[in-house]
């Protein structure tokens, strides 16, 4: 296609289509890219997945239930103790006992108490004893870990202590704790945190060691960083999307030790969700009883796939490789 044809086709002329550049030393070294930011990114590649959207909808279910819920309810569990007929109530017979009303869509417990309610109040603080010992865990499994993997001193002290340490089976040594002091909310944080850690610090050495001798990491340290600087600003930055999968399988998994060590009679004396499922043990078997059972078991599968699956999506968000 010719000069004329192409101008009489877009309908310019010879100077619009064709202009004079000038040499420019200063603008031919500045370098054109896109804008890039990271936590923009994270959450572009988050959102592109719809089903996230529905698993947040959820999540924010569960917060609602579990913190703002039981703070707004009148929750009295011996309310109506001098009450037989109130006891044991499937949802359809305690709604027409007690009325229409949320409370009682899961029926009433032992102690006529509201089941829905009661499920809630132990999810309080199953989660909140999640949370707790997760944010503690993986604050110092991180820092340990981030000096574990770049210093080689603290390494050959580390190690002797994951080898004794990580041998212990963790389900016992948190019984062996629990025994050993009264099983309160903060004996089971103690229990869960004081050796839970070292687990999360090893996995993140082996990360740390893999990025631990490139040339900036090794640039720093000949300038006269220090090891613990070079372990924050170097490394752990680029670690962001292993941390937040690691936590992802954390916070859920201290729900279950707490669901499992209460089923079996060892957990905490507070009303949570793994104390509901350990008092109503014998509904299970029971004809017309089984949803003072099943109604926190459903629960606290609800709570630990949601955690998961959003800690799960989040990680591989924040994970630079899913930005192109």
């Amino acid at each position: 296609m010719t000069t004329a044809e192409i101008s009489e086709k877009y309908g310019l002329s010879k100077e619009e289509l064709f202009a004079h550049v000038d040499n420019n030393e200063e603008e031919s070294e500045r370098i054109t890219a896109p804008r890039y930011s990271y936590w923009h990114s994270v959450f572009r590649v988050f959102f592109r997945k719809k089903i996230n959207i529905v698993i947040l909808a959820l999540l924010a279910l569960m917060i609602v239930f579990t913190y703002i819920y039981p703070a707004v309810s009148t929750y009295d569990k011996y309310a109506n103790i001098a009450d037989s007929a109130s006891k044991h109530l499937g949802p359809a017979a305690a709604m027409e006992y007690f009325g229409a009303s949320i409370h009682w869509i899961f029926g009433s417990g032992a102690s006529g108490q509201s089941t829905f309610d009661a499920v809630w109040y132990g999810a309080r603080i199953s989660v909140s004893l999640a949370f707790i010992c997760a944010a503690i865990n993986m604050t110092i499994g991180i820092l340990v870990g981030a000096l574990w993997g770049f210093s080689k001193r603290v390494d050959n002290i580390m190690i002797p202590i994951y080898n004794i340490v990580g041998n212990i089976p963790y389900v016992l040594l948190i019984s062996v704790l629990v025994m050993l002091f009264t099983p309160s909310f903060w004996t089971m944080v103690f229990a869960l945190t004081i050796t839970g850690w070292i687990g999360i610090a090893s996995f993140l050495r082996t990360q740390v060691i893999i990025i631990r001798d490139r040339e900036y990491n090794l640039a720093s340290k000949c300038l006269g960083t220090s090891t613990f600087k070079i372990a924050i600003k170097n490394i752990l930055p680029f670690m962001t999307s292993v941390i937040v999968t690691q936590a992802a399988t954390e916070i859920p998994s201290y729900i279950s030790y707490e669901v499992f060590l209460a089923y079996i009679g060892m957990g905490i004396s507070d009303m949570s969700l793994g104390r509901l499922i350990y008092e109503a043990e014998t509904a299970m078997v029971t004809p017309g009883w089984e949803m003072e059972f099943w109604c926190p078991v459903a629960v606290v599968s609800f709570i630990t796939i949601v955690l998961y699956v959003v800690g799960q999506n989040l990680g591989d968000a924040t994970d630079p490789r899913t930005h192109m």
